[in-house]
């Protein structure tokens, strides 16, 4: 298959995506953003065999400015979630400080602007300079074979992972605007579990004044389960990290292994990887991957 084949496909790919997006965000059909949306859908509907230079080039102006559009539009609305053609990867270390969506006194009188910046420049700072160092030790490790220090190196890629992830979600959580009660599918979701939205406001509340120590109040949505649940978290991390999905998993509490291996854990893992369903992991990576959030 050519290029310019794999660019149709990808686009064809794109654009129906973009749809599923807009639907999925109860976007109104009579929206500038539909309009523009269908229109490119009867270009891409229309192309029915190899596309010239000319063609091409105005197909790819069509892309960047609907690509355009999109960014703005979810961009004045205060979302989190991006769509790309051509997706950013963040490399080990490189991760950045996201700019907050309002400025620091947008919250007050509720939370201070004093409060704001040091919990933004320095707190969360803390937490992309802590994850960019660990997750370069931990490449290190994998060039040199040295996992001496992987215990250490894991502990804090979780901790500050969590701790970068969590704000920058925390940050788009917020706005001057904010309050009152949700509307549509999210209150819908809410009452189906919780009984009512007071009920929901009250449960959280209570995670969030009993956290043992210091965290989080988290609502969360299970996929196993197909519904929302109220979580707590201490310290914000027990070695994992929030906004992640998991692919593969591999249990090593003594349950799983003891009986056949004893104390002996290492030949337990090592035989593990001679069962891994890999079609498996795949068809869950595949699904992941559709959920794409803005990088930082």
């Amino acid at each position: 298959m050519s290029k310019m084949e794999d660019y149709i496909r990808e686009v064809t790919k794109w654009n129906k995506e973009l749809r599923e997006f807009l639907d999925s965000e109860d976007v109104e059909q009579n929206s500038e953003l539909w309009q523009r949306l269908d229109h490119f859908t009867g270009i891409m509907d229309g192309i029915s065999g190899p596309l010239d230079i000319e063609a091409l080039e105005k197909l790819q102006e069509q892309v960047d400015a609907l690509h355009s559009d999109m960014e703005n539009y979810f961009s004045n609305r205060q979302q989190l979630g991006n769509i790309y053609i051509n997706e950013p990867y963040i490399s080990a270390g490189k991760h950045i400080l996201p700019p907050l969506p309002y400025d620091y006194n947008a919250l007050e009188p509720h939370i201070s602007g004093e409060i704001m910046r040091l919990h933004h420049d320095k707190h969360h700072q803390s937490y992309v300079d802590g994850l960019n160092k660990a997750e370069v030790m931990l490449q290190n490790a994998r060039d040199n074979n040295d996992y001496s220090l992987v215990k250490h190196w894991s502990r804090e890629l979780a901790f500050h992972g969590s701790g970068h992830y969590l704000h920058t979600i925390f940050w788009n959580n917020m706005s001057p605007e904010g309050g009152g009660k949700p509307s549509g599918a999210l209150l819908k979701e809410i009452n189906k579990y919780f009984g009512s939205f007071e009920r929901f406001k009250s449960h959280f509340s209570e995670a969030a004044k009993q956290v043992e120590g210091v965290g989080w109040a988290i609502l969360v949505w299970s996929p196993r389960a197909r519904r929302l649940e109220i979580l707590q978290s201490e310290r914000h991390m027990l070695l994992t990290q929030w906004d992640t999905i998991p692919l593969l998993v591999l249990d090593v509490w003594e349950h799983a292994y003891y009986l056949q291996y004893k104390n002996n854990r290492g030949d337990y893992v090592k035989n593990w990887w001679n069962v891994v369903n890999w079609k498996d992991v795949e068809d869950r990576y595949l699904k992941a991957s559709e959920l794409k959030w803005k990088p930082y």
